[in-house]
């Protein structure tokens, strides 16, 4: 095999190798993830709640608000939050 073709080999393989590794980090992390998760449940707390708050907490504060004015509207169009003209 030529030197450009053993460097091109030799370059392929370290590129696969890292990203096995960081798959394996991955699993690793999300294995993590799941403990603490796990942990949380065994304290009492919700994790289908936890999980929306970090959904909450990793998007930009303009596009949530945003999204919970679309919400609001929505919920209040289809009669499911009372709206100020349903106060009695």
């Amino acid at each position: 095999m030529s030197d450009a073709g053993a460097v091109a080999r030799d370059q392929l393989r370290s590129i696969v190798e890292r990203i096995e590794r960081l798959e394996e980090e991955k699993k690793t992390i999300a294995d993590d993830i799941k403990d603490v998760y796990g942990e949380a449940k065994a304290n009492g707390y919700d994790t289908k709640v936890l999980r929306k708050i970090i959904a909450i907490r990793k998007q930009d504060q303009n596009d949530r608000l945003e999204q919970e004015a679309i919400l609001d509207t929505y919920l209040h169009a289809l009669g499911m939050v009372p709206g100020p003209d349903d106060a009695e």
